[in-house]
């Protein structure tokens, strides 16, 4: 079994079943040939969230679960895979690149860093990036701030391929901590006049793959695309499926260990191996 960590890209392969039950995903995809990949979500804007993201391919289908927290509670949050399947890297963006230097980091000024909208993580319908701001169809954070979510979708090969050059962005903040979503927190979205900044910030951001800074984006700015804040905060859920993890590889390694020990005449081998 191997268990390999790059960045903040986890890339899991024959792990036991019950590791993945534990949040919700299915042995099956992985025997059958599929593959996963961990994201960590952390806060941009100040806002405290911070959350964890599976992504299973299975062929051309792709499942997204989310577990995120510190969201506004009550108030939808429009979220999207960003990047490109073009050869162009993306990463999150961090403070500096709120330009206009009014503390609120906004779709506009963090497009050029998270890219454009590849796909709209909707709850239902098409999942188009011209489906960015239909909140409507967009998950609905509880009593709590926090937003579960897990949906199947058919993805073109072009993903398929591209798959760690994508990330995950959700959008949602509450500048003057009244719980909603109004003008008098940001102003006005600069994507539409009529929604409140605060309903089109970028809450968090979580990259599947690290992203090359100063790489020209590809295409112009898509609805929702924003620009979350370099991840710093460690994540508890990501964490508890690490130590998950770690236990079912210490206890394979002990098992191996303990029937070595108990063929007579065997003895172990340490060090690197082919």
């Amino acid at each position: 079994m191997i268990v390999k960590r790059a960045g903040r890209l986890v890339v899991v392969a024959a792990i036991p079943a019950a590791v993945f039950l534990t949040l919700g995903l299915s042995g099956p995809a992985l025997a059958q040939g599929g593959k996963a990949y961990q994201i960590d979500l952390a806060q941009l804007n100040d806002s405290g969230s911070r959350g964890t993201v599976m992504l299973t391919l299975k062929g051309n289908q792709l499942t997204v679960q989310i577990e995120s927290e510190g969201m506004v509670p009550g108030q939808p949050s429009a979220q999207h895979l960003h990047g490109s399947t073009k050869g162009h890297d993306f990463h999150c963006p961090d403070k500096t690149d709120d330009t206009d230097g009014d503390g609120v980091l906004s779709n506009t000024e963090a497009t050029h860093d998270y890219g454009d909208i590849n796909i709209s993580l909707t709850t239902g319908g098409d999942t188009k990036a011209t489906s960015g701001l239909d909140v409507q169809r967009m998950p609905v954070a509880d009593k709590q701030g926090t937003i579960r979510y897990k949906r199947t979708i058919a993805v073109g090969q072009d993903v398929v391929d591209h798959i760690k050059d994508l990330h995950v962005v959700q959008h949602g903040i509450d500048r003057n901590n009244n719980k909603k979503y109004d003008f008098e927190g940001a102003g006005k979205s600069e994507l539409d006049p009529k929604l409140p900044q605060e309903a089109t910030a970028p809450t968090n951001c979580g990259e599947v793959k690290g992203a090359a800074v100063g790489s020209v984006p590809v295409g112009g700015i898509e609805t929702g695309g924003g620009t979350p804040e370099q991840p710093t905060v460690s994540v508890t859920m990501r964490d508890g499926v690490a130590i998950t993890v770690l236990a079912a590889v210490a206890g394979a390694v002990i098992l191996g260990r303990n029937r070595a020990a108990a063929v007579p005449g065997r003895k172990e081998t340490t060090g690197g191996g082919a």
